[in-house]
C-alpha cells in the first residue's frame, strides 16, 4: 500500500451545553474512559493506544469544533500544509506543541466550508487498557454533511492525500489507511456533522454495547445492520446533547487493489436499508439530529 501522509483519524472535539452530563454519559454509558479534565474541557480515551479519541468542551449549544488527523512521522509537515493550503485550506495555526493528552505538534486548518481540521504529528501513544468487548477501542470514522460532495471529496484526496474507496448515490467514502473509510461525505443541504463512529472489537461487542444503551433508555436510531460500502456492522443512537453516535465493527480492510465502487454498485431492493436487510428505517429523531450539529471554532 502506498504510504499516506495522514495515517488515521485520531479524535474529534465536540462542544456540549452540559459538560458534567456529557462526561457522565460517555464514561458510564457509552464506554469511554476519562483521560484528563481541566476547567471547561475533558479528554476521553478508548481501550486502545490513543491518548484521546474524544474531547468535550463546555459551550452554549451542541457543535463540533474540529476533527484531528494523525500524520505519518515521516510526513514533511510543512509540505503537507503547503499542499493543504494549495488545495483550498486556510491556515489557522502552524505546527506548535500541543498542551493536551498525547502531546505532539498540532497545526490547524479550515477547509473551504470553514470546517476546522487539526493535524497532529508525533503524539505519544499510551498503554492500552484491558480489552472489553463492549467498549470502544478507537474512533472508526467521522461522517460530515456536504452541499457539494465532489468538492469536499476532492479536498480530502488532493489536499490531504486520502484515497476515494467508494461512491454511493448519497455518499463518498475516503480512506487514509487499510480501513475502508475514515471520513464519509454525505450529500445534504447543509455543511454540518452527520455522525461520529466508534470502533468496537467485534460485532458481538456492537450488540452488547447497544444493549447497554437500550438498558439506559436510549432508543436505537438505526440498526442493527451491516452497511454496504465498508461492510461494517452498526447501530446508531442520539446522545443526550443531540449528537448522532455509532457503534461499529468489522470495517472492510482494503489495499490499493480494491476496485472503487460507483453508485450502481450500492443499490438495495425496495424497503431495505442495509446489507442484511434487517435494519428498520432510520427514526425521525435520528434523521433530524444528523443534520443539526454545526461546525464552530
Amino acid at each position: 500500500m502506498a504510504r499516506f501522509p495522514v495515517t488515521a483519524l485520531r479524535s474529534v472535539d465536540l462542544v456540549v451545553p452540559d459538560l458534567d452530563a456529557a462526561i457522565d454519559f460517555h464514561t458510564r454509558i457509552w464506554g469511554l474512559t476519562l483521560a484528563e479534565r481541566r476547567a471547561g474541557s475533558a479528554w476521553l480515551r478508548g481501550t486502545g493506544s490513543d491518548a484521546q479519541i474524544l474531547a468535550l468542551h463546555a459551550g452554549d449549544a451542541a457543535a463540533i469544533r474540529s476533527m484531528t488527523l494523525r500524520l505519518d512521522p515521516m510526513t514533511d509537515p510543512d509540505a503537507l500544509l503547503e499542499r493543504a493550503t494549495g488545495g483550498g485550506a486556510r491556515l489557522l495555526q502552524p505546527f506548535q506543541p500541543a498542551d493536551e493528552p498525547g502531546g505532539g505538534a498540532i497545526a490547524i486548518i479550515a477547509d473551504g466550508c470553514e470546517r476546522t481540521i487539526r493535524l497532529v504529528q508525533d503524539d505519544r501513544p499510551v498503554v492500552p487498557l484491558a480489552a472489553a468487548i463492549d467498549r470502544p477501542e478507537r474512533l472508526a470514522h467521522v461522517n460530515i454533511n456536504s452541499d457539494d460532495v465532489a468538492r469536499d471529496t476532492a479536498f480530502f484526496v488532493d489536499a490531504l492525500g486520502f484515497t476515494l474507496t467508494d461512491r454511493s448515490k448519497m455518499m463518498a467514502f475516503v480512506r487514509t489507511n487499510a480501513d475502508h473509510h475514515s471520513v464519509v461525505i454525505a450529500d445534504a443541504p447543509v455543511n454540518t456533522l452527520n455522525h461520529v463512529a466508534f470502533q468496537l472489537p467485534t460485532w458481538e461487542g456492537v450488540m452488547r454495547a447497544a444493549g447497554r444503551m437500550v438498558d439506559h433508555r436510549f432508543p436505537i436510531g438505526w440498526g442493527p445492520g451491516r452497511h454496504g460500502p465498508g461492510d461494517n456492522v452498526f447501530t446508531y443512537f442520539v446522545d443526550p446533547a443531540g449528537f448522532v453516535v455509532e457503534y461499529t465493527a468489522e470495517v472492510l480492510q482494503v489495499d490499493d487493489g480494491y476496485r472503487v465502487g460507483a453508485p450502481e454498485d450500492w443499490t438495495w431492493p425496495p424497503g431495505r436499508t442495509d446489507h442484511w436487510g434487517i435494519a428498520p428505517p432510520k427514526t425521525t429523531e435520528c434523521k433530524a439530529a444528523q443534520l443539526a450539529i454545526p461546525f464552530v471554532r
